[in-house]
């Protein structure tokens, strides 16, 4: 099967599948070219970028930040939402702790986590 081989590649290939988004729908019949164009293209571009920018699993720093932002939350207000100190908060921010296996659960539950990245599994 053919690969994309370099990022001018993978950007032409990026703009046909542009192209193709515009001009098929979700009705579209699996037998229409343009159908089976555009999956061929998504599936090469995955590939490239599997290999080229590939996304690590999110740290529970990273994901406690986001939510503290889309909370609305500061750390002090994180801290009484968990029923922690607030240097207890900065310690997992900071990825200095990790949280025990009840805060684990109370992370999870009260920021909306999945506990696998609570517990970095």
């Amino acid at each position: 099967m053919a690969t994309i081989k370099n990022e001018n590649t993978y950007n032409s290939v990026m703009l046909r599948v542009e192209e193709l988004i515009e001009q098929v729908d979700e009705h579209a019949p699996m037998s229409d070219p343009r159908v089976l164009e555009l999956d061929l293209l998504v599936d090469l571009a995955e590939e490239y970028e599997d290999e080229h920018y590939p996304i690590g699993t999110p740290t529970l720093p990273d994901v406690m930040k986001l939510r503290m932002s889309e909370m609305n939350l500061t750390q002090e207000g994180l801290a009484q939402l968990l029923g922690l100190s607030q240097s207890r908060v900065s310690d997992y921010l900071t990825g200095k702790a990790e949280p025990t296996l009840k805060t684990a659960r109370t992370i999870s539950k009260e920021l909306d986590i999945d506990p696998a990245i609570v517990l970095g599994v």
